[in-house]
């Protein structure tokens, strides 16, 4: 068994509840052919559970509510945040905190500020995300596997490796077909593209930041369908941050 494959059987061990030997050795072997089918193969799988693993560690260390009510979905090094907190600070530190991770190339910044939320919220995106993976893993066209699914407060946020945009376009149409959903943003790449973000040069960093609200996007990237009032955004990586995320893209916030 190679090294790369023996980390990832005692991530997957040491993830998995105590149910016995076997149950754990099943487990650990499913999360390696997961892994193995997954673009991009094991090597950078084991890379984003590494980030992944360090990242939730510095958090919980930091301030154990940051861990709580933020979710992190990590791609080629790419790791997008999501979730609410109830202060700007708090968005700050988990950014500044993300980035402290050893192979982070790029931070997305999806982080809402609302003191308000609630467990009926959480309830409602936690069902939108169930029916959006339940539609993608039945589509025979779909490999679902390469895509992640976030939700928070009806927002659907993407991020994987597509096949080709035929295929983005089902995924996307999926999302918009399910009840409650506000919005869909797509950090998905196609395969055979690479993101901007890893076109920089070694060591250089940067932080994709939330846009600003005020001007509407295009009529090309923003859809209104059938009147409901929500919309699908495709956003680049060469975002301009509104007034409140200019904190998180200061040059205070990148380590020493």
């Amino acid at each position: 068994m190679t090294k790369m494959m023996t980390g990832l059987v005692l991530i997957a061990a040491l993830t998995l509840p105590l149910g016995g030997c076997v149950g754990v050795a099943i487990g650990a072997g499913a999360a390696v052919g997961v892994a193995a089918a997954q673009e991009g193969g094991l090597r950078n799988a084991a890379s984003d559970t590494a980030i992944r693993l360090q990242v939730t560690d510095l958090w919980l260390k930091h301030d154990v509510n940051i861990y709580r009510r933020l979710d992190m979905t990590v791609k080629e090094g790419r790791v997008l945040i999501t979730g609410t907190v109830p202060t700007p600070d708090a968005r700050v530190d988990a950014i500044r905190l993300a980035w402290q991770a050893d192979g982070v190339r790029e931070v997305i910044n999806e982080i809402n500020v609302d003191k308000s939320s609630g467990f009926t919220g959480y309830a409602t995106d936690v069902w939108i995300s169930g029916q959006l993976k339940s539609k993608i893993l039945l589509d025979k066209y779909i490999q679902s596997i390469n895509y992640t699914v976030d939700t928070v407060n009806g927002t659907i946020y993407l991020m994987g490796i597509a096949q080709d945009q035929k295929e983005l376009d089902r995924v996307i149409n999926h999302a918009r077909s399910i009840g409650r959903v506000r919005n869909v943003v797509s950090y998905v790449r196609l395969r055979g593209e690479t993101p901007p973000a890893l076109q920089t040069p070694t060591g250089a960093r940067g932080v994709t930041a939330r846009p600003a609200a005020s001007p509407a996007p295009a009529a090309a990237e923003m859809t209104d369908v059938n009147g409901t009032g929500w919309t699908s955004t495709t956003p680049t990586s060469d975002m301009q941050p509104g007034p409140e995320d200019r904190k998180v893209t200061s040059e205070n916030l990148l380590p020493p």
